[in-house]
């Protein structure tokens, strides 16, 4: 069930039956240039759709902007100041407690926000709101990815570009893949940036001059279908196991 386009009676009856709620959850911020700004956004929305569409729960609109200030050097990537974005993703989780949803799944498809969705998942855990838990796609299928690619890159590479394939092909620019493997990086390790541990960089552009690591020429659309299939499954099984917990046993251990 997709929140926006359901009447507020209708939302009255899940809410009168149902306690959990998907929130999909990326950024708009550039992928290098073969994949749209929207990349992160699309695959959060992708997931959290699909698994709403197959476990009957909830999904919540997508929030598009995140915490990305280290790609505001490309033409284009927005982003909120972290404090900003925890404070509003409060908001709005807040606002399906109102309405009485007591367990959230954050469909998270940005690197840039984990820590931050974390922070928001502990204020509304510790003070008894709801539980909220942050689920990464690609965490949930680390073997797969590195079966799949060579290269998988963290940012824009293979395995962004299979989701994109996948679930959005026509926003691919197929004759820039091999622009972008030669104009980026293949690792953090290649772009010599950690020094005796310490690592130096704060900005993709530090790293890479078009953005993007990975060999981007590795990518199709069936391995963004596995990884699509195999991910969604994960996610799926995460919402079930998590509604058929007690509300009690989410909350905060007693102290010792």
């Amino acid at each position: 069930m997709y929140m926006a386009d359901e009447t507020w009676p209708e939302l009255g009856d899940y809410f009168a039956n149902e306690s959990l709620a998907l929130v999909p959850l990326g950024s708009t911020e550039q992928h290098g240039p073969h994949l749209p700004l929207a990349t992160d956004h699309l695959i959060a929305e992708g997931y959290a759709r699909e698994a709403a569409e197959r476990t009957g729960f909830l999904c919540t609109p997508t929030i598009n902007v995140g915490v990305s200030p280290h790609h505001r050097q490309f033409h284009g990537t927005m982003w909120v100041d972290a404090p900003t974005f925890r404070d509003y993703v409060e908001s709005v989780t807040r606002n399906l407690a109102y309405h009485g949803i007591d367990r959230v799944v954050y469909v998270n498809a940005h690197g840039g926000n984990v820590k931050h969705l974390r922070e928001v998942g502990r204020r509304l855990r510790d003070d008894g709101t709801l539980y909220a838990v942050e689920w990464m796609w690609n965490d949930s299928i680390p073997e797969l990815v590195d079966d799949l690619f060579e290269q998988n890159g963290p940012h824009g590479g293979p395995k962004e570009t299979a989701m994109i394939q996948h679930l959005h092909p026509e926003l691919v620019r197929e004759d820039r893949l091999a622009d972008a493997r030669d104009g980026g990086v293949p690792d953090v390790e290649a772009a010599d940036t950690v020094k005796h541990g310490a690592r130096t960089f704060y900005d993709a552009a530090d790293n890479t001059g078009n953005g993007v690591l990975g060999d981007q020429t590795d990518a199709t659309a069936q391995k963004g279908e596995r990884m699509f299939e195999a991910a969604v499954d994960h996610l799926c099984q995460l919402c079930v196991w998590l509604d058929d917990q007690r509300f009690e046993d989410l909350l905060p251990e007693p102290h010792v």
